[in-house]
């Protein structure tokens, strides 16, 4: 326990899949007026520097998200046009957003808390009463979150707390319900898989909360690797959710290995796929996905071999 770090793996490409994913759903459903609780069970530190040492030990954010920068123009391989208003604009956008309009070169990656953060306090969405509640459990990590979180605007509207995010989701669902309006809830699911009990852990507290508020956007990132835990998550949240009678996406990126496992190393280092499943997942986003993927595994494998998945049902 505790010695997943995920400084030594922000930006990588299953951070790209997951926020790229994560800002879709959530752009989906801000057009609405009525607040959201957005959860986040397994925070990390909010942000992190892709030129310190452990970023740059690992080499993960510049076989990642640092090919993107200048929309794909330093990806080495001839990539297609990306369409105007495509949600990779978006993400990219945001990207440079934290770091700084004039920035010629990325050292800041946000990760989701900092992103939801973001969304929630944007013009046109600060004058909604969203709520973000965050879980970190490692007491380094969580001490680093809580002094970003002092320097945040309009922090008040955030709650992190120092505990389990799987046994702590479970009082923050159902939702309390607003004057008039509809409880609704997402809820981000990324623990760091550093034990085995990790998938049914997700597993659990997917169901758990789906009993307690079967409307909620569940988003579970997982990784794809060879492991018995890791490759029945998917086909059980599948059943799951056939059981709840919920509609799901889920999507998988593989870019190829990109470092050679190290003896010991935690569940994502030398990771060559992750994916997302999303239970209740806004109808837009397998379009955006399915055009989005393409582009992303050229640009995230120079050009050479990769595959790249998108299934639903039921949206």
């Amino acid at each position: 326990m505790f010695s997943y770090r995920h400084a030594f793996h922000a930006g990588n490409h299953g951070d790209v899949l997951k926020h790229v994913t994560l800002l879709a759903v959530l752009r989906h459903l801000m057009r609405k007026p009525g607040p959201l609780l957005l959860v986040d069970t397994h925070a990390g530190a909010g942000r992190y520097r892709l030129d310190g040492a452990q970023a740059v030990k690992s080499a993960e954010a510049a076989a990642g998200v640092l090919r993107l920068q200048g929309g794909g123009h330093g990806a080495g391989a001839a990539l297609p046009r990306m369409p105007a208003a495509h949600i990779l604009q978006d993400y990219l956008a945001l990207l440079q957003r934290f770091n700084g309009p004039a920035a010629n070169a990325w050292t800041v990656y946000p990760g989701s808390p900092a992103i939801m953060h973001a969304l929630m306090s944007e013009p046109g969405r600060a004058g909604v009463a969203d709520r973000l509640h965050l879980f970190e459990w490692h007491p380094t990590v969580h001490e680093l979150l809580a002094r970003q979180l002092a320097s945040w605007p309009d922090a008040r509207r955030v709650l992190l707390r120092r505990a389990d995010g799987f046994a702590g989701l479970r009082g923050e669902l159902p939702p309390p319900r607003a004057a008039s309006q509809p409880r609704r809830a997402f809820v981000l699911i990324d623990p760091a898989y550093e034990v085995k009990t990790d998938y049914d852990a997700v597993l659990q507290a997917t169901a758990d909360a789906l009993a307690r508020c079967a409307t909620g956007v569940y988003m579970i990132w997982h990784p794809v690797v060879a492991q018995p835990g890791a490759v029945a998550l998917p086909r059980r949240l599948q059943s799951l959710a056939g059981r709840a009678d919920r509609a799901w996406l889920h999507a998988t990126l593989d870019v190829g290995r990109t470092t050679a496992p190290r003896a010991g190393a935690d569940v994502r280092g030398g990771m060559a796929a992750s994916g997302v499943f999303v239970i209740n997942p806004p109808y837009t986003l397998a379009e955006g996905l399915r055009a989005a993927l393409p582009w992303l595994a050229q640009a995230l494998t120079r050009g050479n071999a990769e595959r790249w998945q998108v299934e639903q049902h039921g949206a």
